[in-house]
């Protein structure tokens, strides 16, 4: 998938993925949906973000996790 909506800037926010144009971590987008925030709730709290974007981040979260061996308790 080509993200349309995420930039790595050096120059910006220490060069964490961010949303296009707007100085708002992916990391922060997938945290607040993460502690049970909806889309709506979401766009409310960052009013320059669009619903697309928010949905790119999880979906970007999700690729970049899925690069990754995360160590995870396994249940005997």
């Amino acid at each position: 998938m080509k993200f349309t909506r995420i930039t790595v800037n050096p120059n910006q926010m220490g060069g964490v993925p961010c949303i296009k144009g707007l100085r708002i971590p992916v990391a922060t987008v997938v945290g607040m949906f993460a502690e049970g925030m909806r889309e709506d709730e979401i766009l409310q709290a960052f009013p320059d973000l669009e619903l697309e974007g928010i949905r790119e981040a999880l979906h970007y979260a999700a690729l970049a996790v899925a690069e990754r061996e995360l160590p995870l308790l396994i249940n005997p």
